[in-house]
């Protein structure tokens, strides 16, 4: 009995002390008392939700980069920048080992002290709310369409429908937060999104499946010409233009911010290296194959967001039903992807503010009024500032590639523990000037299509 009260009284002091390497989820050990029955999360589970963090709407800004590499180097790249994300998440995991830490917030405060945990997860945030923005601002363009310039480009809701006053674009994103995004918000533990995040999989594995049956059918009958395998360079503008898809295939990747949480609730945290392996292989398999199918069956009519190319007749029979299917589909999977995101963006903001605050999870009122304060943020956004999409171009690309290269080499670099070698630091070199290149590469590009833009009468 003595052993018991003596167990219980240091577990007690143990969380009443402020410890910036703490995580902000109880794991799933001792804290679980008094919380659910919670053994650890499975590997599938977890392999599908950091695949989940991974496919997100990025997915279809690829094709594109076919267009401008080519599909030999554009294969070649996607794949490349699998293997650099796997050695920047292994770093994180082998430096969180080394200083005991068990969040990225921890490892930037061991190598960096406060400030550097307070730069990562302003980072995060940033990056986080304009994806999310972003998100929902093509759920609403999706199911209620849009109007640019001048020209109106109608919604699957207003196809079925007509023009209803239950499928504006504010009462859509307003039934799809209250139905799906809040529900999913109040869960508490992120292994608890495991299923949908594996039909969120499933979801952009039926894009793949539909465009990839569309080009085959196309193939067949002759109407698909050879595409480009290598790029068209002909002056030092093309050349330039080369390097512009370097910041979509940089943050194609980035998951950084849920490694830890996704480990703290493994089962077997040994597992962690093998889940984030498994997940690149299945992300970077249906990266490659819809750059592929996307760029073969639009060729040099591939737009910028290939989703834009499932809006005409594409050649084949029952061509607007698949349309929709496509369209409904990439919404669906937008949807479940939501929350998948919005968990590490509440738990930074938790951090950033309430650094020495009991864990999130034990405080109900704090839960929900940040759940409900990041919610309404990202709603107003979506709504009434669709334009964010241009601003979040420049921060969000920059907070991206931070959290995913920069930060991971620098801890590297730092070395606190003196345990990375000399192979180590010369890739965390080659990421750094990666991660600033493609930066600035982002940023002109961004500035030079606005001032464009801006010039046309």
């Amino acid at each position: 009995m003595t052993i018991v009260t003596q167990e219980n009284r240091s577990r007690k002091n143990k969380h009443s002390i402020s410890d910036p390497q703490e995580p902000l989820l109880p794991t799933k050990h001792e804290d679980d008392a008094g919380f659910d029955e919670f053994n650890g999360a499975s590997f599938t589970g977890a392999v599908f939700n950091l695949s989940t963090t991974v496919v997100g709407a990025g997915i279809m800004s690829l094709p594109a980069t076919m267009k401008v590499l080519g599909l030999v180097p554009g294969v070649i790249v996607i794949i490349f920048m699998a293997f650099l994300t796997e050695a920047s998440i292994e770093m994180i995991i082998r430096f969180s080992k080394a200083g005991k830490s068990s969040s990225y917030g921890g490892l930037m405060n061991d190598a960096f002290g406060k400030y550097g945990r307070m730069l990562l997860q302003i980072c995060i945030l940033v990056n986080n709310v304009g994806v999310l923005v972003v998100y929902m601002i093509i759920i609403g363009d999706v199911l209620s369409g849009t109007t640019a310039d001048g020209v109106h480009h109608a919604g699957v809701l207003e196809e079925w429908f007509g023009e209803q006053w239950w499928n504006v674009r504010t009462m859509v994103l307003l039934m799809t937060t209250l139905v799906v995004f809040v529900p999913l918000a109040c869960l508490k533990r992120i292994d608890s999104l495991r299923y949908t995040s594996a039909l969120s999989v499933a979801l952009a594995v039926v894009f793949l499946v539909v465009t990839a049956g569309i080009t085959i059918f196309k193939l067949i009958s002759g109407s698909i010409v050879m595409p480009r395998l290598l790029p068209e360079v002909h002056d030092l503008t093309t050349v330039f233009e080369l390097f512009t898809v370097v910041p979509v295939l940089v943050t194609a990747y980035i998951c950084h911010y849920n490694v830890h949480t996704i480990e703290n609730e493994l089962e077997d945290r040994t597992k962690i290296k093998a889940v984030v392996s498994t997940s690149l292989v299945l992300c970077s398999s249906v990266y490659v194959m819809t750059s592929i199918f996307g760029f073969l069956l639009f060729g040099d009519e591939t737009l910028d967001d290939v989703l834009a190319n499932f809006d005409t007749n594409l050649g084949v029979p029952y061509s607007y039903l698949l349309n929709d299917a496509v369209r409904v589909s990439y919404a669906a999977h937008l949807m479940l992807v939501f929350p998948i995101v919005f968990f590490p963006l509440r738990l930074n903001l938790d951090g950033l503010f309430f650094p020495s605050a009991r864990p999130l999870v034990s405080d109900n009122l704090r839960f929900a009024s940040i759940s409900f304060g990041l919610l309404c943020l990202i709603f107003m956004g979506a709504n009434y500032i669709p334009s964010i999409w241009d601003a979040f171009q420049f921060t969000g690309a920059t907070a991206a590639v931070c959290v995913g290269f920069i930060f991971p080499a620098a801890v590297t670099l730092a070395d606190r523990h003196k345990i990375a070698t000399k192979k180590d630091k010369i890739l965390c070199v080659f990421m750094i000037v990666l991660a600033v290149f493609s930066n600035l590469v982002a940023i002109y590009s961004d500035a030079y299509a606005l001032l464009k833009r801006n010039e046309l009468p």
